[in-house]
């Protein structure tokens, strides 16, 4: 195993100028800036809305990954809007011990692990703007589909 843990990173991630706020074991909150993010009325896109509890639902199940031996996949993602954000938005998501212990043992035994992750948005208010349900999928590297 090498020192350093392998890191994922999407350059159209990246260009959303999305930032890490914390980050540790299970959880991780994350701000996505309106800014280059906004769109014709200068509100938060729905893309970036996307991407950012994309980001903040997988972040937590690739901290508990061996990423030698596993990575994770989206398999499907919802965006429900409670109201326009014109502000830069936080998204925060935590796997409790009992979820991560249950995705490791499924992943030893399986080869794959899902879990479901609720991420409410907030603008810089405070105020819930949107809620995304992500489900994320662990697989191994040598993972293959049962028949």
């Amino acid at each position: 195993m090498s020192a350093e843990k392998p890191t994922y990173s999407v350059p159209f991630v990246d260009r959303t100028g999305m930032q890490r706020l914390e980050e540790r074991r299970g959880h991780s909150k994350l701000l996505m800036p309106l800014e280059p993010n906004a769109n014709h009325v200068d509100v938060m896109y729905l893309g970036a809305f996307c991407v950012l509890a994309e980001a903040a639902a997988a972040g937590p199940g690739i901290s508990v990954l061996d990423t030698e031996k596993y990575f994770p996949i989206v398999k499907d993602i919802a965006v429900d809007f409670h109201r326009m954000a014109a502000s830069d938005v936080t998204a925060e998501y935590t796997l409790s011990e009992e979820q991560i212990e249950e995705l490791l043992a499924d992943l030893e035994r399986k080869g794959s692990a899902t879990y479901v992750a609720e991420v409410p948005m907030h603008d810089a208010e405070g105020n819930l703007a949107a809620t995304g349900r992500v489900t994320i999928k662990l697989l191994s590297h040598n993972w293959s589909k049962p028949d």
